[in-house]
């Protein structure tokens, strides 16, 4: 109840009745960060931004929502939440029209949105199957999730240009390993049912070193520039600072490893938005 509110009207609004009106928000702010972040290296890689660029964020944010109350539901599956799925739905509806418009705006037929939409719809029904079966946080349902919100780089690059490039996937795929990076390091804090202290630094050095390897090969390639080739080196450097201070990372409260997170993503993407945008001479 709002204690703002004068007594007699508290009493006539019951939990279930305000539960209508209140929205349901995502609490995951780290994802927020990846999905901004991941949209704006796509736009800049467009290097400019139009109306099409602002209904695609749109239809990114939606989509990102709708899927919150969606697992909410399905957690809770014992009993259908009225409030689950008006949230659901409206999140859900506006994300679908958004996407149509982008789709009928580029004229209709073969489209590279079809592939971005069919991949995000995939890792949904994928992160359903994962919630329902009490699995959403293993690191394997994480990392599809991760590599979904890091389509709002190609979404982006799609929905202003109408085009899809090469570099423009390997911009994705460099997101995705960068961001992907933090599941490794952030399971540092606390190892898994029946693994040894060791097994999650192993993991995350093994990860880590398999990223680099991809990152220059897409750089090798000529996917990717080579600025935002050298800003994977910010994954680099955060685990090393990570081993280092092990303990007192294991031990901290969240909200410092938050900031960290936060801090490092914030400075991987301006690297690699700065190095993008047309200011600069285009790609560097």
């Amino acid at each position: 109840m709002n204690a703002g509110l004068p007594m007699t009207t508290n009493l006539l609004q019951t939990p279930s009745s305000q539960a209508w009106h209140r929205p349901v928000i995502s609490p995951e702010h780290g994802a927020y960060v990846v999905l901004g972040l991941s949209f704006l290296v796509g736009a800049a890689a467009a290097q400019q931004w139009t109306w099409a660029t602002t209904l695609a964020l749109a239809c990114a944010v939606c989509g990102f929502q709708a899927e919150h109350p969606l697992m909410l539901q399905i957690k809770q599956r014992k009993s259908w939440k009225p409030r689950f799925l008006v949230w659901g739905g409206l999140y859900g509806g506006v994300a679908i029209a958004a996407a149509v418009a982008l789709y009928g705006w580029q004229g209709g037929g073969w489209s590279p949105l079809l592939a971005i939409y069919g991949a995000a719809a995939l890792a949904l029904v994928i992160d359903a199957i994962a919630v329902y079966r009490r699995g959403q946080k293993s690191i394997v349902n994480e990392l599809i999730t991760f590599a979904a919100l890091c389509l709002a780089a190609p979404l982006a690059y799609v929905a202003t240009t109408g085009i899809l490039t090469p570099m423009t996937g390997g911009l994705w795929a460099l997101c995705s390993l960068y961001f992907c990076s933090t599941i490794f390091t952030v399971k540092l804090r606390k190892p898994a049912k029946g693994e040894t202290a060791e097994a999650p630094l192993k993991r995350a050095i093994a990860y880590h070193g398999l990223a680099l390897l991809l990152v220059a090969s897409l750089y090798g390639l000529g996917l990717l520039p080579l600025v935002p080739t050298l800003a994977f080196g910010v994954a680099l450097v955060k685990l090393l600072g990570i081993s280092l201070g092990l303990d007192w990372f294991r031990t901290t409260r969240i909200g410092p490893v938050a900031a960290i997170e936060t801090v490092t993503a914030l400075l991987f993407g301006a690297i690699v938005i700065v190095a993008l945008l047309p200011v600069h001479g285009g790609m560097v």
